[in-house]
């Protein structure tokens, strides 16, 4: 009896280029083999990459079902997904929203169910929660236009942590700050994310961990990453 293996990303890319799917494949073990990362940053850095560059196709497939096999859920990525939104955009995480409930119907997965936010944090009146965004940031936003503060506050807020698979601080951090990377905004908010990653207890070498992993993503992008990285770390 004989038995049909499903093809791999791989052997569909080698089907397509072998010569190309040689080099991913090559990328991949050398990325994939960074130990300060775990498995489960490592997939949420794959999708932020590719909802930040709009590539929802195969390679986006690969990175869900690569983490899949490692323990991620549907609903984690989810949760990542509502995350990134308001630094990526939102027209941008909702292909991605769309995308994953795409894969979910044709994988027969039925994400957890996320609790709804409480009006306090949808808020922007007087009942409004308190902003979560710390003191200094805030001033900076409000000194460059206090309406766009309270879009700041609106956002943060909303991102406190709920929901099934709620994402650490150390994870927001490694994520918002390869956020930083892709569009190259490498001055104060790339700061203010690597010192997030810090405060979530992610050390130097972790953090030049979470770059050396960005670097497959775009490795001109990640060169002016780390001009900035390494004045920020000193």
């Amino acid at each position: 009896m004989t038995t049909t293996e499903t093809p791999t990303n791989l052997d569909r890319l080698a089907a397509l280029d072998p010569v190309f799917a040689q080099m991913v494949g090559a990328t991949a073990r050398y990325v994939r083999a960074i130990p300060e990362l775990t498995d489960r940053e490592k997939t949420f850095l794959c999708v932020t990459a590719d909802v930040c560059q709009a590539s929802l196709g195969m390679a986006f497939v690969a990175h869900v079902r690569t983490g899949l096999a490692a323990g991620v859920s549907t609903s984690d990525i989810r949760e990542l997904l509502r995350f990134v939104s308001y630094d990526c955009g939102y027209h941008v995480a909702t292909a991605g929203i769309e995308r994953i409930a795409e894969l979910e119907a044709e994988l027969g997965i039925v994400p957890a169910r996320a609790e709804p936010l409480a009006p306090e944090l949808l808020s922007t009146g007087p009942d409004a929660a308190p902003s979560p965004l710390p003191e200094p940031v805030r001033d900076r936003l409000n000194e460059l236009d206090p309406h766009f503060a309270g879009y700041f506050d609106l956002q943060s807020r909303m991102r406190t942590g709920h929901g099934p698979g709620t994402l650490s601080e150390r994870e927001r951090g490694l994520v918002s700050l390869s956020v930083d990377v892709h569009y190259q905004t490498l001055a104060d908010t790339f700061r203010t994310h690597v010192g997030r990653a810090r405060r979530g207890g992610a050390s130097p070498e972790d953090v030049r961990a979470a770059l050396r992993f960005i670097a497959q993503f775009g490795v001109t992008r990640a060169w002016h990453a780390w001009e900035a990285l390494n004045e920020i770390l000193g």
